[in-house]
């Protein structure tokens, strides 16, 4: 079943993604395991973690059990999502979202995205041998819609802002013309991006961090990361639930604007294109993932954003601008008194250069 996430109407698993009031769904109930094991074999991707996903069909290219290495110029510890085989985090979702379109008989799946999340829905489609059309912005980067016509998926490019892409996929999907495998609105998604909060854990002897830093657009990983901590705690697995801190672009942060983290006369972050998400469908759960784990957003602009993507890169870490607005952040984080000295702090290395 499904759920509302706003009126708490029911819907038969069939309806994957929207509620007749316009709120964004989610599965009923969060499966949880009797009992943890010794070890995991760390060979099956995300479905290791198989026991608190809502679904039985497997999609994997490898994905999952991404390092945790030690970072002690950022007084953190960095999880190197962007490692995953099509170059970000999303394919923790789009590995649990093909799965969930493959147990419901879907034949040819939609996505609207930036880059990252159309190449990851486009590659596990093609991994599950399913059709794939991926509406992009006109704008979109050459090189990432390369990737994405590789796979043999449709490109669809639209004009006009970000929202103009969704809603021509939106379009679409209510015209029939495929299954919604959303990363900002199909629940399947989010499944799969709590697995970086079970690695994270486990990765740490089942110790949670104080603190977890991750861009924040749509919130997939960022209420993913909620989501399967909270799962975790109610196993009994981990006994707390970090601080979820989220950065979004200056220009894009309706966030981080609601707590006075923007200056006014700040010029919009460019730069950061995978988070130029003005109006979040889960908004009001990232504003409740926040009042529960006393977290916080900030804005960064794109110098701050420029300069941390050089810095990281002169430390070998070779991610995009999203990614280093996670990093560029901390020190907001820390002279506003989120983060604090000696906080143990891990941050979401989200997404590949390039």
């Amino acid at each position: 079943m499904r759920t509302c996430s706003v009126c708490d109407r029911e819907y038969p698993r069939e309806v994957p993604w929207r509620c007749s009031c316009g709120a964004p769904l989610d599965y009923a109930s969060q499966p949880l395991p009797d009992s943890r094991p010794a070890q995991f074999s760390r060979a099956s991707g995300v479905w290791d973690f198989a026991d608190f996903l809502p679904m039985g069909e497997r999609v994997s290219l490898g994905e999952g059990w991404t390092p945790l290495v030690d970072a002690p110029e950022w007084d953190a510890t960095f999880k190197l999502e962007y490692l995953h085989p099509t170059g970000s985090f999303k394919d923790r979702g789009a590995a649990t979202v093909i799965a969930e379109a493959l147990e419901v008989g879907a034949d040819r799946v939609l996505e609207d995205s930036s880059g990252n999340a159309g190449l990851a829905v486009a590659s596990y489609a093609a991994r599950a041998g399913l059709d794939a059309k991926i509406y992009v912005p006109a704008s979109a980067k050459e090189a990432k819609v390369r990737r994405i016509e590789r796979t043999g998926a449709d490109v669809v490019p639209v004009e006009g802002r970000r929202e103009s892409v969704t809603a021509a996929c939106i379009d679409a999907v209510e015209n029939g013309a495929g299954w919604y495998a959303s990363h900002a609105w199909n629940p399947a998604f989010f499944a799969g991006t709590a697995t970086a909060a079970y690695e994270i854990a486990a990765q740490r002897n089942w110790s949670v961090p104080d603190a977890v830093v991750t861009p924040l657009g749509h919130g997939t990983l960022f209420l993913g990361l909620y989501r399967g901590f909270r799962a975790l705690e109610q196993a009994g697995w981990t006994d707390a639930i970090p601080r979820i801190l989220g950065t979004q672009a200056v220009g894009y942060s309706p966030i981080a604007d609601e707590e006075g983290s923007t200056p006014d006369a700040a010029a919009a972050n460019d730069l950061a294109d995978g988070i130029h998400i003005r109006d979040p469908p889960r908004a009001h759960q990232i504003r409740h993932a926040i009042d529960e784990t006393d977290g916080a957003a900030v804005a960064v602009s794109a110098a701050a954003t420029e300069r941390e993507r050089d810095r990281l890169s002169g430390a070998g870490f070779h991610v995009e601008p999203t990614c280093a607005t996670a990093t560029a952040a901390l020190p907001q984080f820390r002279e506003r008194g989120e983060l604090q000295d000696g906080d143990d702090v891990v941050v979401a290395l989200t997404g590949r250069n390039g």
